[in-house]
């Protein structure tokens, strides 16, 4: 028997999500477990493999590539040798439902149509715009007398101006009236969009989030970088890839903060040992996306900067699957190269923490010898579910990532 193949829910809360392209021709022979199609889904790319054997046919009104698509939605079908697809004859000639006439419908004929629409139109005479109006009465024409160029005989604006000018009868200035604004822009919000907007409101409604902050003396975090861009290394670490290491090895001390929500939220799931699993926000044109760097307590500074390289150019081509946003225990955003010093993150629930990165800022300091330094101070937003979290050992954890930013190399080092 036919099996047909239909777009599957990959989210819980998903409704939606975009057909991307089938990965087999029709005609091809298809086995159970090959991937058959790409679909986009909740913020991810997924391959989805067949889950039947046969031979791929594709209707007519198959969703194209790049369509936006239901739950449920069919797109084609595996059959066996000698099958079609169903509601087609054997000889491959599509089955067209039998017509009703028009008339047996209950729908009128195109002739009574267009005559119930006459009868209801004004005279020529009595319709003109607004704005045409108005213009005729500054310049005193009687616009019941001309002949429309618009729709239905409506007349114009231009019908007036063009009037006033051929009797030259206009005793004062034609106004030029108001300036011509536009439509307002509709954008159709994207599944992505959506799925990123449900998971903040799910955020809000779930967490009891509270934001604390702490400067911190990031010289040496930007000593320890420049080190890197003058060693002329093939993978310079972002500021962002220093500070998840630096993180894992505070969650060392503070493993209440590197956590998430069960399902059911009654109990969290802290990480196990040094393997981190730390989620960095993506800016991609699509929206913001979290991809999550494994393990980050034991990899090296250039492991971690190679899989964060790699995660944000797939994220960024769209190319990001399912499993590389999940299991997180913690997410750190940049704002710094906007410009922004301080700002409130949202935490990325199940998650209980998220960090904020601001901009790194030289100030000067005053010594008591009269000595002026001007290190990089950068402002660390933390914030946490205090529902699963006191402020007490959230604010010992940001003291410490402080204490550590100030000296990075040397954490590093002792890892």
């Amino acid at each position: 028997m036919p099996h047909e193949i239909r777009v599957p829910r990959l989210g819980w809360s998903m409704e939606e999500g975009t057909f991307v392209s089938w990965r087999k021709r029709p005609g091809e022979h298809v086995a159970a477990g090959e991937i058959l199609f790409e679909f986009e889904g909740e913020k991810a790319l997924q391959e989805i493999e067949s889950l039947d054997t046969g031979v791929l046919q594709i209707p007519d009104d198959s969703p194209a590539p790049g369509t936006v698509v239901p739950v449920g939605q069919l797109l084609g079908y595996l059959l066996d040798s000698g099958e079609s697809i169903p509601g087609e004859s054997s000889s491959g000639s599509p089955h067209v439902p039998r017509q009703l006439p028009i008339e047996a419908a209950g729908f009128p004929t195109l002739a009574e149509a267009r005559s119930a629409v006459a009868e209801t139109q004004p005279p020529a005479a009595t319709i003109a715009s607004p704005r045409a109006r108005r213009i005729a009465a500054d310049l005193g024409l009687d616009w019941t007398v001309l002949t429309g160029t618009g729709l239905g005989g409506r007349v114009r604006e231009s019908d007036v101006r063009a009037a006033a000018l051929s009797l030259d009868v206009p005793s004062k200035p034609i106004p030029a009236g108001p300036p011509q604004t536009s439509e307002p822009k509709r954008v159709r919000v994207s599944p992505r969009r959506k799925a990123i907007a449900n998971r903040l409101r799910l955020s809000s409604q779930r967490a009891i989030p509270v934001t604390i902050t702490t400067v911190a003396d990031a010289t040496n975090l930007v000593g320890l970088r420049d080190q890197f861009k003058a060693s002329g290394a093939r993978i310079i670490p972002s500021l962002t890839d220093i500070v998840a290491c630096l993180v894992a090895g505070v969650f060392k001390s503070h493993p209440h903060v590197a956590a998430r929500w069960e399902v059911d939220r009654e109990s969290l799931v802290q990480a196990a040992d040094d393997g981190f699993h730390i989620g960095i926000a993506v800016d991609t044109p699509d929206g913001l996306l979290v991809p999550v760097i494994r393990d980050v307590g034991r990899k090296s500074l250039l492991d971690v900067a190679t899989a964060s390289r790699t995660l944000i150019e797939q994220a960024r081509k769209g190319r990001l699957g399912a499993d590389d946003m999940q299991d997180g225990v913690f997410t750190i955003t940049n704002l710094g190269a906007f410009g922004i010093d301080t700002f409130t993150p949202i935490i990325n629930y199940p998650e209980i923490a998220v960090l904020g990165l601001g901009a790194i800022r030289r100030e000067a300091d005053s010594f008591l010898d009269g000595r002026n330094t001007s290190p990089g101070r950068m402002v660390l937003s933390l914030t946490f579910d205090h529902a699963a979290l006191d402020g007490a050992p959230a604010a010992a954890f940001l003291k410490d990532l402080s204490a550590s930013v100030a000296n990075a190399a040397a954490c590093l080092m002792s890892r």
